[in-house]
C-alpha cells in the first residue's frame, strides 16, 4: 500500500500580530536615469549602425503621413480601397521621381559650372593659405586646407552628398517598397486605433495628434520651401549669378533644416556671386536671402504651422545636429518629424511624462502666464508711480 504523505501544518500566527508582507523594491531615480540613458545609447548607435536602411524607411513613413488625406478623400467618394491605396503610392512616388531627376539636373549643372571658375577658386585657396601660414598652422594643416579648395574634390563631394540623400539604387527601392507596404496596411489603422482607443486612449491621441503634427509641418514646409527656392532663384538670375537653379534647389532643401539650414543655403551663391561680381553682387545676394528667409520662416511659418511642432529652439537646432550625425542627410531633413515621434512615444503617450511638455516647447500656457505677469508688473509701476506723484503734490 501507498503511504500518504502527511500535510504540512501551517503554523498559526502569533496573537495579535499581523502577516508582515516583503516591502516592494524601488529603484532610486538615479540608476533609472543611467539604466535609461545607457539603453537610449546602444539604441542611437543601433540605429546609425543600419542609417542606410533606417533613412529610408522614416523617410517613407513621413511621406505615407503626408499624402493619407489622398487615400481619405478618394475612400469618401466611393474609390474601393486598393485603388485608392495604388492613387497614394503612385503620387508619392511620381513626386520623389521629379524631386530625384531635379537633383540629377542640379548636379550635372554644377559639374559644368565648376571648371569656369577654377582658376579663381584655385587663387582663393593660395590666398587662405598664405593667410593661414602667417598665423601660424602647420604645412600639412594647410595643405589639407587648400586641398579642398580643389575643383575635383569639391565635385567629388557634392556626387557623395547627392548619392547619400537619395541612394538611387537602394534607398528608392526601399522607398517605394515601403510607401507600398505601408499604404496598404493604412488601411486598417482606423479600425486598429478604434479598437485600441477603450484600453489606451492616451496613446491613440498621441499617435493621431502625431501625424496631424507632421503633415501640417511638412505640408507647410514644401509649400513655403518652393516658394523661398523660386524666389531666390528668380534674385539670383537678375544679379546674374551663375547656377541660380542649383541655388534655388539647395535653398528649397535647406528650408527644411531650422536653424541651420539658411548658412548652407547661404554660401555658394555668395561665393559664386563674388566670384562673378565681387561684393557688389555677394552683398545684395545675402540680404536678399537673408530678407526672404525672415519673412518666410520667422512670420510666415509660425503662423501656418502653429503650435503643430511645439518645440523650443534650443531642442530643435540639437535635434538637427542628432539626427543629422546618426542617418545622415536625410535625419536632417527629418529632424523635426523624428523629434515629434520621440516626444510621442516618451511623453505624448505617457499621462504621467506629460509635464515635459512645456519644458521642451509647449509654450501656450507660459504665454498666457507672462503676459498676465507684464501685466500686473506694469499695473505695479503705474500705480507706484502715481504714489510717488501724490506723495510729492502732498508735501
Amino acid at each position: 500500500m501507498r503511504r500518504r504523505r502527511p500535510h504540512p501544518t501551517p503554523v498559526p500566527a502569533a496573537s495579535g500580530v499581523a502577516p508582515t508582507s516583503r516591502p516592494a523594491l524601488v529603484m532610486p531615480r538615479g540608476a533609472s536615469i543611467l539604466i535609461g540613458l545607457g539603453g537610449a545609447t546602444v539604441a542611437v548607435f543601433g540605429l546609425a549602425a543600419i542609417a542606410g536602411i533606417a533613412a529610408p524607411i522614416l523617410l517613407a513613413l513621413v511621406l505615407t503621413i503626408c499624402a493619407h488625406p489622398i487615400r481619405r478623400g478618394l475612400e469618401r467618394r466611393g474609390v474601393p480601397r486598393g485603388l485608392a491605396t495604388g492613387s497614394v503610392v503612385t503620387a508619392v512616388f511620381v513626386v520623389l521621381a521629379a524631386f530625384v531627376a531635379a537633383l540629377a539636373v542640379a548636379l550635372a549643372q554644377f559639374a559644368a559650372l565648376l571648371p569656369q571658375f577654377a582658376s579663381q577658386i584655385n587663387d582663393i585657396a593660395t590666398t587662405v593659405s598664405g593667410w593661414l601660414k602667417s598665423v601660424g598652422f602647420g604645412t600639412a594643416q594647410v595643405q589639407a586646407i587648400e586641398a579642398s579648395f580643389d575643383p575635383t574634390n569639391l565635385l567629388a563631394f557634392a556626387s557623395g552628398l547627392f548619392g547619400s540623400i537619395t541612394n538611387v539604387t537602394v534607398a528608392l527601392v526601399i522607398i517605394l517598397t515601403m510607401l507600398i507596404l505601408m499604404a496598404a496596411d493604412a488601411g486598417y489603422l482606423p479600425t486598429l486605433l478604434a479598437q485600441l482607443r477603450p484600453t489606451r486612449p492616451t496613446l491613440v491621441d498621441a499617435l493621431v495628434n502625431f501625424a496631424s503634427s507632421v503633415r501640417r509641418y511638412m505640408v507647410a514646409t514644401t509649400l513655403l520651401g518652393i516658394v523661398q527656392g523660386v524666389l531666390n532663384a528668380v534674385a539670383l538670375v537678375l544679379l546674374g549669378v551663375p547656377g541660380a537653379f542649383l541655388w534655388g534647389l539647395l535653398s528649397f532643401l535647406c528650408s527644411f533644416i531650422p536653424n541651420v539650414g539658411y548658412f548652407i543655403a547661404i554660401i555658394p551663391p555668395a561665393v559664386f556671386g563674388f566670384l562673378v561680381g565681387g561684393w557688389e553682387v555677394a552683398l545684395p545676394v545675402i540680404v536678399i536671402y537673408g530678407i526672404i528667409n525672415a519673412v518666410v520662416q520667422s512670420i510666415v511659418q509660425p503662423r501656418v504651422v502653429g503650435n503643430a511642432v511645439a518645440l523650443s529652439q534650443s531642442l530643435t537646432f540639437a535635434s538637427v545636429l542628432f539626427w543629422a550625425i546618426v542617418l545622415g542627410a536625410i535625419g536632417a531633413i527629418l529632424a523635426i518629424p523624428l523629434t515629434l515621434l520621440v516626444r510621442t512615444v516618451l511623453v505624448d503617450a505617457d499621462p504621467a511624462a506629460g509635464w515635459w511638455r512645456p519644458l521642451i516647447g509647449d509654450l501656450d500656457e507660459a504665454r498666457v502666464l507672462m503676459k498676465s505677469e507684464d501685466a500686473r508688473k506694469r499695473a505695479q509701476r503705474k500705480s507706484g508711480k502715481a504714489n510717488k506723484a501724490a506723495a510729492k503734490h502732498s508735501r
